[in-house]
């Protein structure tokens, strides 16, 4: 039987590398910016879309103004990664609102890509970001 000396265990477990201070998470938390013309076609399209089905309305997002990222990743490291963006939309009633939205890694079709949550001020409807699109900040 060999006898192992605790130095060796000592030393050997100097040589170990030290475990993560955090756990991956999984995600890559490659996501495009807040301007990227895919994201803003997202929110349009779902907007108009939005509008027409459940609030017979007609009205659809013209333009973007000033887009801006509030904050990436604002949360643990280890959480869902997201990009928090703001801005201001020209709706086709010609009222300028301000838009809040996140674009989220597995927000996607079936969590296969990035998606886009979203919320145009005055327009939550059914008030899914109440108070006033806040729920959409971070």
């Amino acid at each position: 039987m060999i006898k192992l000396r605790p130095v060796i265990f000592a030393a050997l477990g100097l040589l170990a590398p030290a475990a993560p201070a955090v756990a991956d998470s999984g995600y890559f938390a490659f996501l495009p910016p807040c301007d990227h013309p895919s994201a803003l076609q997202e929110i349009a399209s779902e907007f108009a879309q939005k509008e027409a089905r459940f609030w017979n309305s007609g009205l659809q997002i013209v333009d973007f103004l000033h887009v801006r990222q509030l904050a990436f990743r604002p949360w643990a490291v280890d959480a869902i990664p997201r990009r928090f963006c703001t801005g201001r939309v020209v709706v086709s009633d010609g009222v300028k609102r301000r838009v809040d939205y996140s674009i989220v890694e597995v927000g996607g079709m079936i969590g296969a890509t990035w998606g886009v949550e979203w919320c145009v001020a005055g327009l939550d409807r059914n008030l899914a970001f109440a108070p006033n699109c806040r729920a959409a900040r971070p």
